[in-house]
Parts: C-alpha cells; sequence; structure tokens
C-alpha cells in the first residue's frame, strides 16, 4: 500500500487514520483522490461509528466500499457488530487494491444480476460458508476472530489464513468470471490450471478426503488450490494480491532488501510510486523473493511464525504471470 500523509502537518498517516496523531485535523480517505483529505473539506460515510470507516461518502450516505456490503448483522447485536468492523476494515484495504489495479468494481446498482456485493454474516446462531456466487461474497464473521480462525487452520493443515486473504480470494471467483470466462484467455488458462468444467463439489469432497502431502507444491501456490482450477486461479489471484501490497508497501516505507532490484521510493504525491514494480512480473518477484524471506527472519525474530509460508515453484510463476496479464494489461 502507499503511504498518505496529514493535508495540515504532513506527517505519515495509517490508512485506518481518522485523525493525525501529530496536529490533531480530522482527516478521511477519498477514494477519487486516493488521497487523506480534511475532514472539514469533506462529507463522512454514515459508517464511520458502525463499522469505523475513514472514507468520505459517495454520492449517497455511504463511502463506496461500504455500500458494497448488501448484509450486516443487526444493530443491537454487538459482539457479530465487532466482528464485522473488523472485516469492513480487511475490505477497504481490498478496495483500495483493486482501485489502485485499476480493476473494474461494479456494484449491483451498475449490474443487479452479477455486480459485486457482499453479505457479512455471523455464524454464531447459524452455519456460514465464506464463498462466492454469481458476484455475492459470502464472508463468516467468526474468521476476524483469531481464536476461530486459527483453529479452522490447524484444523485444515493450512500454513496461512487471514481475513484479507479470504476477501482477496473470493473476489478472485468474481474477477475469473470477467477476465477469463467464454473469454479469449479461456483456452490458455485451461492449459495452465486445468479444465474448470470438472465437477466442482466432487472436485472439493476429494480434496478434504485426502491429507495435503507435498506434490501439490511442484504445480500450485497452496493445496487447496489443487482442488480445482477454480480454486487454483482464486488462490493465484489472492498471492498476487498479497505480494503487489506488500512489495509496494515496502518501497513506500522505504524498505530495502539485499538482492531487491527495486530502488525504494517515498510516497507523499499518490502517483510518487511508479508502475515499474507491477509492469514486469519477473522483476516483481525478483523483489518478493528477498523481501519475503527477510520478513520471515524478522517474524522469527519476534517468535512468531513465518509471514509468507510459501515456497513458489517455476509453474506457479507461469500461472502468476497469466493472472497478472489479465489483471494489469499493457498500459
Amino acid at each position: 500500500m502507499r503511504t498518505f500523509t496529514c493535508p495540515e502537518c504532513a506527517n505519515l498517516l495509517f490508512f485506518e487514520n481518522s485523525r493525525c496523531v501529530v496536529c490533531g485535523t480530522a482527516v478521511r480517505y477519498d477514494r477519487p483522490a486516493r488521497a487523506m483529505v480534511e475532514a472539514e473539506d469533506s462529507h463522512g460515510c454514515a459508517n464511520a461509528e458502525l463499522a469505523g470507516c475513514n472514507w468520505t461518502a459517495a454520492e449517497g450516505m455511504l463511502c463506496g466500499c461500504c455500500a458494497l456490503t448488501r448484509t450486516r448483522p443487526d444493530d443491537g447485536d454487538d459482539r457479530a457488530l465487532d466482528a464485522f468492523r473488523r472485516a469492513e476494515a480487511a475490505k477497504r484495504r481490498l478496495v483500495y487494491q483493486l482501485d489502485d489495479l485499476r480493476l473494474p468494481v461494479t456494484d449491483r446498482t451498475a449490474d443487479p444480476r452479477h455486480g459485486l456485493a457482499f453479505d457479512l454474516l455471523s455464524s454464531r446462531d447459524r452455519p456460514v460458508t465464506t464463498g462466492h456466487a454469481g458476484g455475492v461474497i459470502t464472508i463468516d464473521l467468526a474468521e476476524g476472530d483469531d481464536s476461530h480462525r486459527e483453529a479452522v487452520r490447524a484444523r485444515l493443515d493450512e500454513p496461512y489464513r487471514t481475513l484479507l486473504g479470504h476477501f482477496r480470494h473470493e473476489v478472485g471467483h468474481w474477477y475469473w468470471d470477467r477476465l477469463v470466462a467464454d473469454g479469449p484467455a479461456l483456452p490458455e488458462f485451461r492449459r495452465l490450471f486445468g479444465d474448470e468444467r470438472a465437477d466442482y463439489q466432487q472436485a472439493l469432497s476429494d480434496h478434504y478426503a485426502t491429507t495435503p502431502g507435498t506434490a501439490w507444491a511442484e504445480s500450485h501456490v497452496s493445496h487447496y488450490a489443487a482442488a480445482h482450477p477454480w480454486e487454483d486461479w482464486a488462490e493465484t489471484f489472492a498471492h498476487l494480491l498479497h505480494i503487489r501490497d506488500t512489495v509496494q508497501t515496502a518501497a513506500a516505507v522505504g524498505v530495502l532488501v539485499a538482492g531487491d532490484p527495486i530502488e525504494p521510493h517515498r510516497s507523499t504525491p499518490v502517483d510518487a510510486i511508479p508502475d515499474e514494480h507491477g509492469d514486469d512480473l519477473d522483476v516483481l518477484l525478483a523483489t518478493w523473493t528477498p523481501l519475503s524471506r527477510a520478513l520471515n527472519q524478522l517474524n522469527r525474530s519476534m517468535g512468531k511464525d513465518d509471514l509468507y509460508p510459501f515456497v513458489l515453484a517455476p509453474r506457479v510463476h507461469a500461472k502468476l504471470k497469466f493472472v497478472d496479464d489479465l489483471v494489469r494489461p499493457a498500459r
């Protein structure tokens, strides 16, 4: 993510800030400007209290990100609303990155049948399955609870599981419909990922009935990616977003790791980080490899597990390039 500065004193701001800690200026993130602006010069999102939203409102009372949420917990459900706030914070990071990549974020108003919408539901009283169907992304708000998410991660023997990762994975399914399905990229997709016409439910049943093993690592970014070509795409899409966001953040704050071929940039203006971070995937991955290793070492020094517990095989590189070419076409 790019860095932001206070419009009054130029102090460094986090993306989640609603007030500058140095001069006290109230700020909001303005989506069209992709910058922090003074709150008194803008109209805030109506979800400022409910969802902790620090974005300016769009045409209505809500910002463009909050307006994507179709279903949320009831006002009186305090426990679920706490989880809802965490989910909306992750969704704002997702939407910011999609905007930064210039990917279309079409809502249900613009496309009532296939537009993007989010159902953020609590599984405390009824089962909720995180997933995507016809543009509607359902997120189990329990994924925002660290103990629940860690228990599920351990039960499924996953090396990595985060709320933001869920959003990136599920929105990847939506973009498959827009970037691949029935289009010119479909034959190459099938060559790299496999035939998506294979029975999806049977593939998932087979996946959960087997132990992970290690063979999947030769051609997939994760064990779950090996379940079905659709899941392979979504996992690869999510990993591309993980990598791009982290490399961009490192550049924005001036982090340079030995072996990293890209010079760091400090991002005071919105476009201070040029697109050289994204136009060549080989350069991006050459940056990411030493950076991810350094981040893993730092995590271990703090007694934590690896931040990025994956090794990207050459066949995964080819899949990442396929996704990247669709996500960032020649400009």
